[in-house]
């Protein structure tokens, strides 16, 4: 029986916050369309998706499933996510020709709207912090920051060209179930529910941290809307690193094993880094976790992996 809404292709199905978008999709009445890497598993409690394994990097393979799934909208997450690695792989660059096969092959088997991903990392950070879609400089530091941001002109062209609506979503930082280990909340509880010392800088810095399935529920709704150009992906307040470290440690009476001030801040990491979120909030995106209540339920993930 044909869904409320039509078909949607979901690249990434099963990264960070692929697997929170399929569920969310499911719910809004989509036939959901999951794009897996070959010989990786499926997302948990997503079964009422149809699965499809594709290694979007070799050329043909994104013609091959728009030809087999014709999906009226796409959610385009792969990209390179190797921990570390991604900031500099050359991967960045394969991966920006993937996107635009991908683009091509969807909008030629009938495709009305797509939803690409990018990056806070495409922003100049050396600005006054606060990053408006439309006003603050794209001036990026990084391979992976210049390989999204030369994605988006090329998509752009690609939309006025052939009269496709593409909105470009611009996460910010993300946490919450399935992050890498790396980062700052996994890394904090990790060791501290192991009775670990958390190493951890200064912690004065301010960012725009989002719950992951917020950061769903943002890309949910930009195909919901048939959205078109560029939406930064935050909660739009600042947030200092530290309150996030003294929270956790808080809860888990383990305040006495957070070292401060021990690992070195990277002389290119701004003071400042916040989403300016009013284009997002004017599609009737609203977020559902606060920081505290967000952190509880990253808490209580990890709790159960650990």
């Amino acid at each position: 029986m044909p869904s409320a809404r039509g078909r949607v292709l979901v690249t990434g199905a099963g990264g960070f916050v692929g697997r929170q978008v399929l569920g969310q999709l499911l719910d809004a009445g989509w036939d959901v369309h999951a794009v897996y890497r070959p010989g990786s598993l499926p997302a948990e409690g997503c079964e009422n998706t149809r699965i499809h394994s594709a290694d979007l990097l070799v050329p043909g393979a994104a013609g091959a499933l728009c030809r087999a799934v014709k999906p009226q909208c796409l959610l385009h997450l792969a990209w390179c996510a190797k921990p570390g690695g991604y900031w500099t792989s050359p991967e960045n660059l394969g991966w920006v020709r993937a996107t635009l096969e991908l683009l091509e092959s969807f909008q030629l088997h009938g495709g009305e709207q797509a939803v690409l991903v990018g990056s806070c990392a495409e922003y100049d950070w050396s600005g006054e912090g606060i990053c408006q879609e439309y006003a603050t400089p794209l001036n990026p530091a990084t391979p992976y920051g210049r390989c999204k941001n030369a994605t988006r002109e090329l998509a752009e062209l690609f939309a006025q060209l052939h009269g496709l609506p593409v909105a470009w979503a611009r996460i910010f930082h993300a946490y919450g179930p399935f992050e890498a280990p790396g980062r700052l909340v996994p890394a904090v509880l990790g060791a501290l529910l192991k009775g670990e010392p958390a190493r951890c800088s200064h912690g004065e810095q301010l960012r725009d941290l989002l719950h992951v399935a917020d950061v769903a529920a943002a890309l949910v709704q930009l195909i919901n809307v048939k959205a078109d150009g560029a939406f930064n992906i935050g909660g739009g307040q600042p947030i200092r690193l530290r309150e996030v470290i003294e929270y956790l440690a808080r809860q888990l009476n383990a305040e006495h094993l957070v070292q401060f001030g021990v690992i070195p801040v990277a002389a290119n990491d701004p003071p400042l880094l916040v989403a300016d979120n009013q284009r997002l909030l004017a599609t009737g995106w609203q977020p559902r976790f606060d920081l505290h209540s967000g952190l509880d339920d990253a808490l209580a993930w990890w709790r159960g992996t650990i």
